[in-house]
């Protein structure tokens, strides 16, 4: 099974042909998709997506360009919107400093909230870290080390030490277009060390689609780009690497239901 880890169908890009999107990707193969909240304000639309469809299943927090929005932030609103139907993780949250479109004092306050939140709920959370792998590690070492969580570290771009302290902590990594760049050697090098049983894809659409459709609206369609970009950076077949993938992704994301066993 093709899945797509993170998906953000609610964005306005997708406001034209939302369900046409949603058509093409069953129609590439993929079998289940994570509708990614980036602020509170979004969630309503990003859950009734998810409520929408049998196969797509949703996320709850807010990503560190949207913490200016919501710096006094409770666990509280967290746990309650992760009890929800279908709300399977705990982010986007994390830092960036590359754009630092919050104040960082605000980002890693935010950021702590939602780690509390990850483990209440014992939902997986989703990290977005960008030009910040000295403090990241940081919290995330202090944090794991004063009661452990699940982690995601998506669409991993950061360093290889950041990756390996991570690991440590038994972080998953997501793996995105980016690793189809011909410029990403970096990212690609930092791919190919990745624990082999904790790697799955994403899209992060509607961004980053993957050579040959760089440049284009990304969507989660293009998927199997991803999924062959990993899978040449890793030495495994494609089958193996959907196999891999598969199996890591029900790991992480332990509340949504196998479709095998559920038929089974």
């Amino acid at each position: 099974m093709l899945i797509d880890s993170h998906v953000n169908l609610h964005a306005p890009q997708f406001d034209p042909d939302r369900e046409a999107v949603i058509a093409r990707a069953r129609a590439a193969g993929i079998g289940l998709m994570v509708s990614i909240c980036d602020r509170l304000a979004s969630f309503d639309a990003i859950h009734a997506i998810a409520m929408s469809h049998p196969d797509i299943y949703a996320t709850v927090g807010v990503h560190p360009h949207e913490a200016k929005d919501d710096p006094e932030l409770a666990v509280e609103t967290l746990v309650e919107l992760a009890g929800r139907d279908k709300v399977v993780g705990i982010g986007e949250t994390g830092l960036d400093f590359h754009y630092d479109l919050s104040p960082r004092l605000i980002q890693e306050a935010v950021f702590r909230v939602h780690i509390d939140a990850a483990r209440l709920t014992g939902l997986p959370l989703i990290v977005h870290t960008r030009k910040a792998d000295g403090v990241m590690a940081e919290i995330l070492e202090s944090e794991f080390a004063r009661r452990p969580f699940r982690l995601l570290m998506h669409c991993y771009t950061s360093g290889a030490d950041l990756a390996r302290r991570a690991d440590a902590m038994g972080a998953w990594f997501s793996v995105s277009g980016i690793a189809s760049f011909k410029g990403a050697t970096d990212v690609r090098a930092v791919i190919a060390g990745m624990p082999a049983d904790r790697i799955i894809v994403e899209t992060d659409c509607p961004y980053l689609a993957p050579v040959p459709l760089r440049g284009r609206r990304n969507e989660p369609a293009f998927l199997p780009h991803v999924l062959a970009a990993l899978a040449q950076v890793r030495g495994w077949s494609l089958a193996e690497a959907e196999a891999r993938t598969e199996a890591a992704f029900f790991d992480l994301f332990h509340k949504i239901p196998h479709p095998k066993s559920a038929a089974a």
